[in-house]
């Protein structure tokens, strides 16, 4: 009983692991499902660590974008490697059990990788903003100051609202209900597990989380709205179709993230299922960070010279 007491004082909670359901409870879903997103999870690996390494080593990908891409794929390979694993085993262990404090460490940096590549993302959007509709002030624009301190900020803001989303969550009191129905530690289910009142949360998570999803998706979309305006004034009708076909690819990535975010996390608690949640999640957790590489980079020209010449040296 004293144990018990002194759990409660250290983390508001009776509650020591929590068992995390999974995605599916089906036995005949549980090895396809696992061979599925095994191999989802190693092209997000391969895809996100070949550009990182790509960009480092290739002094011509040293530029303002490709700086940009770089902390994405480094955001996509954490954020991925944060929330799969965990959620591969539940394909495998008939019991999927993860400690208190484990849950509560996953759940930090879910919501800083996440919350940061919010603002990557936006930046990213400024900088083809700045190339296409203002490229004679592209150098002092995006200047390696600038282009730092847009990094520096969207860390912060993942390193400052992941604190506010987890210490809200830490606020709650957890009694004996113990079984996350998600496939990792998120805000929603968790707070369905509390014992005690979580409108304070509900407001966190509309205000903190609301910023995070609605100011970046404004300033992306006003963004493509002046690329594409420029990209109409182009008259050669390759070059138009091309500069449609990549901002596209764009538009569709970054819909699908955002969207997938502002369906799981701005809705009312009373409408939708966390099943139906679960199933969103997947989007912005799984598909999203695998997606990213082959949009963004992997069909752009130099990094299809880089990657040759960086296979001809190894060659030699």
């Amino acid at each position: 009983m004293n144990s018990n007491r002194r759990m409660v004082l250290t983390n508001g909670s009776l509650v020591t692991e929590f068992i995390l359901l999974g995605l599916s409870d089906n036995p005949d879903l549980q090895i396809p499902l696992f061979l599925v997103f095994l191999v989802m999870y190693m092209i997000t690996a391969l895809g996100n660590l070949t550009l990182i390494i790509l960009i480092v080593l290739n002094s011509n990908l040293h530029t303002p974008m490709y700086f940009f891409l770089f902390n994405l794929s480094f955001i996509d390979l954490c954020y991925s490697s944060v929330v799969t694993p965990k959620m591969l085993m539940n394909f495998l262990v008939k019991k999927n059990v993860i400690g208190f404090t484990g849950c509560m460490t996953q759940l930090y940096f879910f919501c800083f990788f996440v919350i940061s590549e919010c603002y990557v993302l936006t930046a990213m959007a400024y900088d083809r903003y700045v190339a296409i509709c203002n490229p004679l002030m592209y150098n002092v624009a995006m200047s390696p100051k600038v282009c730092s301190f847009l990094m520096i900020g969207s860390y912060l803001m993942g390193v400052f609202d992941a604190m506010i989303h987890t210490g809200c969550i830490l606020r709650l009191t957890f009694c004996d209900g113990n079984t996350i129905n998600h496939y990792f530690c998120d805000l929603l289910p968790l707070m369905k597990l509390s014992c005690t009142s979580t409108y304070v949360n509900e407001i966190e998570i509309f205000i903190v989380g609301g910023k995070d999803i609605t100011l970046p998706s404004i300033v992306i979309f006003i963004s493509y709205g002046f690329i594409l305006s420029s990209i109409l004034q182009i008259r050669s009708t390759a070059g138009r179709s091309k500069a449609f076909s990549t901002c596209s690819s764009h538009i569709i990535a970054v819909s699908l993230f955002f969207g997938s975010c502002a369906f799981m996390y701005l809705k009312p608690s009373s409408i939708g299922s966390l099943n139906e949640g679960k199933v969103s999640s997947v989007f912005y957790n799984i598909v999203v960070p695998m997606m990213n590489p082959l949009i963004y980079s992997l069909r752009n020209k130099d990094v299809k010279v880089a990657l040759r010449k960086t296979l001809n040296k190894r060659n030699f």
